[in-house]
């Protein structure tokens, strides 16, 4: 954009200075001045200020951003979509309003600010939607507060129809290497990367999941920049950063519950913040998750049984594949596990049963004993026999997971989820039968809705009587979907809390997390993140994922993924979950001194844990 001598203020000069954004006084309708931008060279082109306020500038979608895109990008807008942006603090914010119908601004004529004791409000009295041409009805109000070293804002908006979600915009932050939640930092190059919570945020196999909404920028050695939404509630969020050659465009959306449809909308509160360390990021967040969501410590939590907090090995033991294949039926099981009584206290043994049901996820939710693994009474005896010698059992369900071919479909149909925009949301990204189509047959189930979550609770008690469970297992636990019915969180953690009422000393257990997930579920088959471990260990434990490689050929067993590789000089030892043997048909019979190995290293690492 070419600079416009004709202005008395040059723009250039006025951003070089506004940006810096300490104490704002208003003097009729003129800002103070303060220090230059860090981020933002004295030679930048700039974009004109609007209204009376040096602070309000009219910017689109694509400035400060490459366009065309220098790496992977995203789809977006294909013009320069209208983005007016208010001056805080050094950054620029701007904000988007996304109904089920468009997606609307603030109209740049319409913003007021005004300067309070701890930062600005800025409202705005009309919005414009295609890309600024047309105008619509609608009050937009942000409150944007310094509190160092931190910034914080959240947003109202009141519309004649219902709000999907609303973005905050965020420019001039520091480009850097990336962490999403409480991972560890990746390197973005120049691609623009999108991270999504819980489960991706609705933005399944597009966007990089995170545990928690948190996402840090290392631009230093000591030079961090976070972003975090406060959640108070389990709701889908999406970080956007769009590279530009200074800094990154940032887009935070927030999407109201899509059983929550009103034409009111409340953010949450978003804060951004420069740190020395990434401790001093990561904590503050986890420390506002664990207040918010009521998490108990892992040494005091009473849903964590005795047996559980001794347990130094885990064995994922896989029945029948979704082929009908059986790896291990209940007679071959309990000989494996008469013969690894020999070699550790069986009370340590966590046995997880892959699979037990027969075919593995056809017959969800049906969670009955296989006939030809052994029927009812082989069940009975494999779990009745091993408790005997001290194992404690596992059985595993699908948390979210029903075939609509079973004659059962009618009675939970009205359990299947639809995405937020109405499309229906199915587990259909496995090719369980190899024909290189991805299968569509099985339903995603929302624990939100009565009738799945009674179904499903129903099964899992049945079971947990019949054969005196000891735990049970929710596959894709941390699957939570937005969408137009019910709250799926609210629903799992409503059954969890029925099932622990019923069977007060039987532990949940999760494939899967997120932050407040683990507030009613203890165990885990998936660790928590590598880049601040205390957000998952101060509160859970895990084991390794049932598809974890078999010795051998490195089976995943009755998994989808087939096989990968095992590695026979770390025994596929995890130095932060228990140690996990993947048991399928030839791991008993031909790897039986890998097992006696890894049962050694892993009741060596239990004393070490344990003294």
């Amino acid at each position: 954009m070419s600079e416009d001598s004709s202005n008395k203020i040059s723009r250039r000069d006025l951003l070089k200075n506004a940006a810096a954004g300490a104490t704002y006084v208003g003097l009729g309708g003129i800002a103070a001045i303060p220090v230059a931008h860090p981020l933002i060279p004295a030679s930048a082109d700039v974009a004109t200020p609007v209204a009376n306020d040096p602070r309000i500038l009219a910017l689109t979608s694509t400035t400060d951003v490459f366009i065309p895109p220098h790496g992977r990008g995203f789809l977006k807008f294909s013009f320069d979509f209208a983005e007016p942006s208010v001056l805080f603090e050094g950054h620029r914010f701007s904000f988007r309003v996304y109904t089920y119908e468009n997606t609307y601004v603030m109209d740049r004529d319409l913003i007021t600010l005004s300067d309070t004791s701890d930062g600005m409000e800025i409202r705005c009295a009309g919005l414009a939607w295609a890309g600024g041409q047309e105008k619509a009805k609608g009050n937009l109000r942000a409150r944007l507060r310094r509190a160092a070293p931190y910034i914080e804002w959240d947003v109202s908006v009141e519309m004649d129809q219902p709000i999907k979600s609303v973005g905050a915009v965020l420019r001039d932050v520091p480009r850097g290497k990336l962490a999403a939640g409480g991972g560890g930092f990746f390197d973005t190059r120049d691609d623009e990367i999108l991270l999504g919570y819980p489960f991706s945020g609705g933005a399944l196999n597009i966007a990089r999941g995170m545990d928690s909404p948190l996402a840090i920028i290392q631009s230093g050695d000591h030079e961090f920049f976070y972003l975090s939404t406060l959640d108070t509630k389990v709701r889908a969020n999406r970080f956007y950063f769009q590279p530009g050659e200074k800094g990154y465009r940032v887009e935070l959306i927030y999407e109201a519950g899509g059983w929550e449809k009103s034409g009111k909308f409340q953010s949450p509160t978003w804060r951004a913040g420069r740190v020395q360390s990434a401790d001093d990021a990561y904590r503050p967040h986890f420390e506002h998750v664990e207040k918010t969501f009521q998490i108990p410590d892992w040494d005091t939590r009473p849903d964590v049984p005795a047996w559980c907090k001794k347990v130094q090995l885990a064995l994922s033991v896989h029945g029948a594949h979704w082929t009908g294949y059986i790896f291990n039926d209940y007679a071959k099981t309990l000989k494996m596990l008469q013969w690894v009584a020999t070699q550790i206290p069986p009370e340590n043994v966590l046995v997880f049963l892959a699979a037990w049901d027969g075919r593995y996820y056809w017959n969800y939710p049906l969670y009955k004993a296989d006939p030809r693994m052994g029927g009812e009474a082989g069940l009975k005896n494999l779990i009745s026999q091993g408790q005997k010698l001290g194992f404690h059992f596992m059985p595993m369900f699908g948390m979210n997971s029903a075939n609509r071919r079973l004659p059962m479909w009618p009675q939970i149909a009205d359990a299947a989820v639809d995405a937020i925009d109405g499309d229906a949301f199915n587990l259909n990204w496995v090719d369980w039968d190899n024909d290189r189509h991805n299968e569509g047959w099985d339903a995603y189930m929302n624990l939100g809705v009565d009738s799945w979550r009674r179904w499903l609770g129903d099964r899992i008690s049945d079971v947990v009587t019949r054969y005196n469970a000891d735990a049970y297992f929710l596959d894709i636990a941390g699957g939570w979907e937005n969408n137009t019915k019910a709250d799926m969180h609210e629903g799992a953690r409503k059954m969890v809390a029925d099932l622990r009422q019923k069977h007060p000393h039987v532990m949940p257990c999760g494939e899967m997390s997120y932050d407040a997930l683990v507030s009613f579920i203890p165990l885990y088959q998936v660790g928590g993140p590598s880049g601040y471990p205390q957000a998952f260990l101060k509160y859970a434990r895990s084991f390794q994922h049932l598809s974890h490689p078999a010795p051998g050929r490195g089976s995943s067993g009755v998994h989808e993924s087939g096989f990968s590789r095992f590695d026979p000089q770390t025994l596929s030892l995890s130095q932060t979950q228990i140690p996990t043997i993947t048991v399928v048909d030839d791991t008993f019979d031909q790897y039986r001194d890998v097992m006696a190995q890894i049962i050694a290293k892993a009741k060596e690492r239990g004393a070490q844990n344990q003294s």
